[in-house]
């Protein structure tokens, strides 16, 4: 109930937002972008720019994840790695989003992988920083006794190492999703690939149409919520799954 109560509050101030601008033009109303949403639906535009949008942002989200549990083991087991890393990472998450677009889009077909590049460069430095901690953070008990016991590293990695560092990489993904969709969609708006999401709100604006720029911004806002809660809900079965697995029949699995 008040979640629907705190929706119908953010909606009114919107409604009142638009009565006060009194220009459509401007700042279209609840009312034009639901029905504006409700035409695009229906029409292969939408699911066209979704899936292009999806596909790239999906990918440099994906590689970033690899990337960076990469990047964090190599900078964990070697001091000079993690030196020569650490001012790069800092760097790309310091760095404006729009200086790695321009620089893109300066390469010879730039634009057409402007979207997974993008969004893949910032959510590394996330993934790799988070990861790095939680492998830092490992209980240095389990760790002596695998030592002790002489447990291979597989066996290691199975029993100690992946239920110890999963929880820092669920929350460094849910927080590298919204990064993702955000970075991703603004460097379609500036690369203009054609067929993406970011296309069609370029072209909203260049029309003044703020029913449509609003409208595929709900869709952005929805893809982004529903792919966070997906990723929430397929790692979340993975730390259950290792919550309630013994530790021996992880090492046999390993």
């Amino acid at each position: 109930m008040r979640p629907a109560l705190v929706l119908a509050f953010w909606l009114l101030v919107w409604q009142a937002g638009a009565w006060a601008v009194g220009q459509d033009f401007l700042l279209a109303s609840p009312v034009s972008v639901t029905r504006r949403l409700v035409e695009l639906v229906g029409t292969a535009e939408l699911w066209g720019a979704v899936g292009h949008s999806l596909a790239r942002i999906g990918i440099g989200f994906l590689a970033a994840v690899l990337a960076g549990v990469a990047t964090a083991a190599l900078a964990a087991a070697s001091r000079v790695v993690d030196e020569l890393l650490a001012p790069a990472m800092a760097a790309v998450r310091a760095a404006p989003v729009v200086s790695f677009i321009i620089l893109l889009l300066m390469l010879p077909g730039g634009s057409r992988g402007l979207a997974a590049v993008t969004s893949f460069l910032m959510v590394l430095p996330i993934v790799h920083t988070t990861v790095l901690e939680g492998i830092r953070q490992r209980d240095r008990g389990l760790l002596e006794m695998a030592a002790v016991f002489r447990l291979s590293r597989w066996r290691r990695l199975a029993a100690i190492d992946v239920p110890a560092v999963l929880p820092y990489l669920a929350a460094a993904s849910r927080v590298g999703i919204g990064l993702a969709w955000k970075a991703g969609v603004a460097a379609e708006v500036i690369g203009l690939p054609e067929g993406s999401i970011g296309e069609r709100m370029y072209e909203a604006k260049l029309l003044l149409l703020s029913a449509d720029v609003l409208a595929w911004t709900v869709v952005v806002v929805a893809l982004s919520f529903a792919t966070e809660h997906l990723l929430g809900a397929l790692l979340a079965r993975g730390q259950a799954r290792l919550a309630t697995t013994p530790p021996a029949e992880r090492e046999v699995a390993a």
